[in-house]
């Protein structure tokens, strides 16, 4: 090494080398020289024929345009370019001839260089090696009757082979700070952009060229229709592009590779058709980006839409844009894109695991044109789970985004458990059981909300147990097979348990799922319900309203709420018509069978219409109402009573609340027609003071037993008969209800100890007043007269008491008098 080092050493010693640097040294000061001359002397020439260049780029810009170009000096760079003259123009701007009534400069730029191949010039030729366009405004405009001011070239003329030597032609481009605008009046498209750097070499081949074109600018407006707005609105732009031109087609090819647009990059292929018949475009771009990335460089009649929805991871993107660039509206807009593993927010909830392809088009049926109501977004293969509840959709089409209507299947096969996730935990718990459905479905979409919503399909359910938290129902191993058309949802299975009784279901609801979500007051469900066994009382809370969830639900109400608050709210406000049968219902301590009526539930009042019923050996046939009060139930009533044991029939509703006799103390069959209302306890017992209404009855095969107030009169007035055991021939009524007290219109009573006719005022409290017409006679035998006639006329007469049966410290006093007096 060390050797190598003083064998180089004595080499720059060496009185050779010396010789040979000093040659190349003078060579280099020759050259330099020369090349000073060179400039100094291109310096000169331009000074001296300034004039005559000037006149040949103006002679070469004049033949070229239709229009005013204006210069406010030139002036060559000196060394700048070299070997090139450059020439610096200085204030420049190009108008054409129209400017005066459009006002639009196609060019204003402060400097503009042009390197000229100088031996070009000595030859009278303009070949331009390099244009360098700095701090300028570019202005290409086209008015709405079709005029541009890009009119102002005018057309090449057909060339010889002579002239075909003399064309300009430009080497490289270079745009420093460039303002650029496309404003389209006829096509109401504008395309803005802010060039802070271009740079492009240009290669010829004929009158065919091509580029590498390199550029960084800020998209200010892409707009193929300005009424919706820009594409990649104020997003910067940076890449590579290559470009070429084929002069016989007059069309631009341009592609690039990982074109930055905002934080994401493209790959993009493109076409622009320039020709004065024949405008026609075409973009492809593809890239992998964010959902909210890629909906925010679309135009806002798109992006206001497609922002109500996201997918968390990025996507792969194909779009096709083509259209005519002298076409009014909207090009044709074709986005597909690919979705793994993804998850997919909407404004009902969350998808998750989602695997699906979706298209967007603007031109879903291809003579309808390009535009909004003519746009749909096409879903296949679709998997995903809401809410954890897998879910298939073989396709799904959202079309017209105007206003959009959403069709398509749906599929899914789930545990029902998993509603719990989509379930408000204090209105619905699911603890077992197994769904399937198969639903084609399609609805209107309203401020993307579904709205009238049309599904065709059935949902089957097996041994699903839940509690319907807000009425404490809990059904357990209940089966539900529904069955959706067009006109009506039809209920074809519910088996259902609650407590102790066992339902079986079935029904239909017209119009279902548009009155669900519009109208759920306006929804009649038609049940068919069949009960081998229920207990009244224990369905009485179904009615019961909780008034502070109905005030919660009025402060937080919302457009949308999730499905089981709008199940809650269905269920509380629709009108449910019931036909009922039961083998055996019980209410307290009354039994009855063959039970058949029709009940309505709207909102929370139940009507009974055309009941019929079998207990205590009779038929009753009533209709009624019941509904929540505060603490307690209303209730009205019509009844027919036909033959029931009274004694039976009193036990079962308590003796109604009397006190002077109970049910041991008669018998008989009662008939009655009654027109009652009251109110009931929370358990469904009868408050009896609180029935108002009118009664009347009849018994037959009747028998007064041990009862105490006749006890006493027949005491005090017929002492030797047999007051305790009184067998009735005619025992009827007519009564008026007024809760405390009851008017007692008429009360007859023919037996076999003696016959009496009470009427006034009875009491369950204070106030007492019965007038009671007794003749003394015996009426043992009369019930051995033939007919009724003669009984009557028999009847009253001899001797006839007037009593008083009065209120005494609440208890009953006996005294003679009439009512009245």
């Amino acid at each position: 090494m060390k050797e190598t080092l003083l064998q180089i050493q004595n080499i720059f010693r060496s009185e050779r080398f010396k010789k040979y640097a000093k040659r190349i040294g003078i060579f280099i000061l020759i050259l330099f020289g020369l090349l000073l001359l060179a400039c100094g002397g291109l310096s000169i020439y331009f000074n001296q024929n300034k004039t005559e260049i000037i006149a040949k780029v103006n002679h070469k810009i004049n033949e070229n345009i239709k229009g005013q170009f204006h210069v406010t000096d030139f002036h060559y760079k000196f060394l700048t370019g070299f070997p090139n003259f450059t020439l610096a123009l200085k204030d420049v701007q190009l108008k054409d001839n129209q400017w005066v009534s459009h006002k639009h400069t196609l060019l204003k730029a402060n400097e503009i260089e042009a390197r000229l191949n100088i031996w070009s010039l000595m030859q009278n030729e303009i070949s331009i090696h390099k244009i360098i366009i700095s701090n300028a405004d570019v202005y290409i405009y086209k008015a709405s009757n079709g005029y541009s001011n890009t009119d102002i070239f005018k057309p090449k003329k057909k060339k010889t082979s002579d002239q075909e030597k003399r064309e300009t032609t430009i080497d490289e481009v270079v745009l420093e700070n460039v303002h650029v605008t496309i404003d389209n009046q006829l096509g109401h498209k504008l395309f803005d952009f802010a060039a802070t750097d271009l740079k492009s070499k240009i290669d010829y081949e004929d009158d065919n060229w091509k580029t590498d074109l390199f550029l960084k600018t800020k998209i200010n407006s892409l707009a193929f229709n300005t009424v919706h707005g820009s594409f990649a609105k104020e997003k910067e732009l940076e890449g590579h592009f290559d470009i070429s031109y084929n002069d016989e087609k007059e069309n631009i090819d341009i592609k690039t590779k990982n074109l930055k647009i905002g934080s994401d990059v493209f790959d993009i292929v493109a076409f622009f058709n320039i020709g004065k018949g024949n405008s026609l475009f075409g973009i492809n771009i593809q890239t992998n980006i964010l959902w909210r990335n890629a909906s925010n460089l679309l135009s806002a009649n798109i992006s206001s839409k497609l922002n109500q929805f996201n997918l968390k991871k990025a996507i792969a993107v194909n779009c096709d844009i083509k259209g005519d660039l002298n076409v009014e509206g909207d090009p044709k807009i074709v986005v597909q894109a690919l979705i793994k593993n993804n998850e997919l927010s909407i404004p009902d909830g969350l998808f998750t695991n989602c695997n699906f392809k979706g298209i967007f088009t603007n031109n879903f049926k291809p003579e309808k044109g390009f535009n909004d109501s003519n746009s749909a977004i096409i879903l296949t293969h679709f998997k995903g789970d809401y809410e954890s509840i897998p879910l298939t959709i073989p396709q799904a089409v959202i079309n017209n985004l105007e206003k959009p209507i959403a069709t398509g299947i749906v599929n899914a096969d789930f545990d029902v458990s998993k509603l719990n996730g989509m379930a408000n935990d204090k209105i619905l718990h699911f603890e077992s059981g197994h769904a399937k459905t198969n639903l084609r479905f399609q609805f209107d979409i309203v401020d993307l909300y579904i709205h009238k919503p049309r599904v065709i399909g059935n949902v089957d359910i097996d041994k699903a147990t839940f509690e319907y938290l807000p009425k404490n129902i809990r059904a357990e191993k209940t089966d539900v097979k529904l069955s959706f058309t067009e006109q009506a949802l039809y209920i074809k299975k519910i088996a259902y348990k609650h407590k102790k009784n066992s339902i079986r279901i079935d029904g239909r609801i017209d119009n279902f799922l548009n009155l669900y979500y519009d109208a759920p007051e306006k929804m009649v469900v038609n049940w068919n319900i069949y009960c081998p066994s229920i207990d009244v009382k224990q369905f009485l809370g179904i009615l019961k309203n909780n008034q502070a969830t109905k005030t919660a639900q009025k402060k937080t109400a919302k457009k949308n709420v999730n499905f089981s608050n709008q199940l809650k709210s269905v269920i509380e406000k629709c009108t449910a018509i019931i036909n009922l049968k039961a083998d055996k219902i019980t209410y307290g301590a009354l039994t009855a069978t063959n039970t058949k009526a029709t009940l309505q539930m709207l909102d929370s009042k139940l009507l009974l219409k055309n009941g019929t019923v079998q207990t205590s050996g009779g038929n009753i046939a009533f209709n009624g109402a019941i509904e929540p009060n505060g603490k307690y139930y209303v209730f009205s009533s019509t009844a027919q009573i036909y033959r029931v044991d009274m004694a039976s029939f009193l036990k079962s509703f308590h003796n109604f609340g009397i006190t002077s006799f109970n049910p041991k103390n008669i018998r008989g069959r009662l008939s009655s027609n009654a027109n009652v209302t009251g109110f009931m306890s929370a358990k469904g017992d009868l408050i009896v003071n609180s029935m108002r209404g009118r009664l009347s009855f009849d018994v037959n095969q009747g028998a007064l037993l041990n009862f105490g107030p006749i006890v006493k009169v027949g005491k005090f007035a017929f002492p030797f008969r047999d007051v305790e055991n009184i067998n009735f021939s005619d025992l009827s009524g007519d009564v008026n209800l007024r809760g405390e007290q009851v008017d007692i219109n008429k009360l007859t009573i023919s037996s076999n100890v003696l016959n009496f006719d009470v009427e006034g005022i009875y009491s369950f409290g204070r106030g007492t007043n019965l007038a009671l017409t007794i003749p003394l006679r015996n009426s043992k035998n009369d019930s051995q007269l033939a007919t009724q006639a003669e009984r009557d006329a028999v009847r009253d007469r001899g001797i006839v008491l007037h009593l008083l049966a009065v209120d005494d410290n609440g208890k009953i006093k006996i005294k003679w008098g009439k009512r009245g007096k």
